[in-house]
């Protein structure tokens, strides 16, 4: 393995820990929750400069059902990723609590969990499209039996049912479709458990977005 690919995994890890940490929002204190959104931010630059050649060849070749999906997720994140920044900087109690910005409170709010939510599910698809990668990896690590697959086959299912049960149960659609304006947390609800629903929230969609991304690369090499 590369160092720029270890730089990479890295990265990658990093952003989908400071995301399970933001969507905790008070729970993990506000002051963490402004760090860790300024530290997502640092990270999702590093994110495109390791992955540029990725960028620079955006009009170059032919684009297939996977690439523009692919594509299309990439730009609704910078969307999510913006408008989460710009809303954060406006609320900012502490990281930019000396800019004394007032007077757009009620609408940052808004963009910040529209942001927040859609961020979410839109970068757990995205990591769902490029799991296949985790996948191969581990593969290599030793030759994959039958009972092993099925196993992983059957934990990923079991992770994704209960994922999408603490998404219905957690209310995020509301959240999402802004049918509820205000997150309702329970501050008595121990951190690590509402992480790991969330864990769970994030492995439905990786599940959704890498049996996606499977079916469409499947799709495109039967046109070749």
């Amino acid at each position: 393995m590369s160092g720029k690919m270890k730089w990479k995994i890295a990265v990658d890890i990093l952003m989908t820990l400071a995301l399970l940490v933001l969507m905790s929002y008070g729970m993990a204190g506000e002051a963490v929750h402004e760090w860790t959104g300024m530290g997502m931010f640092v990270l999702f630059i590093l994110h495109h400069i390791l992955n540029r050649s990725w960028t620079a060849n955006l009009g170059k070749g032919r684009y297939t059902s996977f690439r523009i999906l692919q594509t299309i997720l990439a730009l609704l994140i910078l969307v999510c990723m913006l408008g989460s920044m710009v809303s954060g900087i406006l609320l900012s109690r502490y990281v930019f609590a000396f800019l004394h910005i007032s007077g757009f409170a009620a609408a940052a709010r808004t963009v910040h969990m529209l942001g927040a939510y859609w961020g979410f599910v839109l970068m757990s698809l995205h990591l769902g499209l490029h799991w296949n990668m985790v996948v191969n990896m581990a593969g290599k690590k030793g030759t994959p039996s039958a009972v092993r697959t099925w196993t992983a086959r059957i934990l990923a299912l079991a992770v994704a049912a209960y994922g999408i049960w603490v998404f219905v149960k957690r209310g995020i659609g509301t959240y999402m479709l802004l049918q509820v304006h205000f997150v309702f947390l329970d501050y008595a609800e121990p951190l690590a458990l509402f992480i790991l629903d969330y864990m769970a929230i994030m492995g439905f969609f990786v599940f959704a977005g890498y049996y996606a991304g499977k079916a469409l690369r499947r799709a495109g090499s039967r046109k070749k």
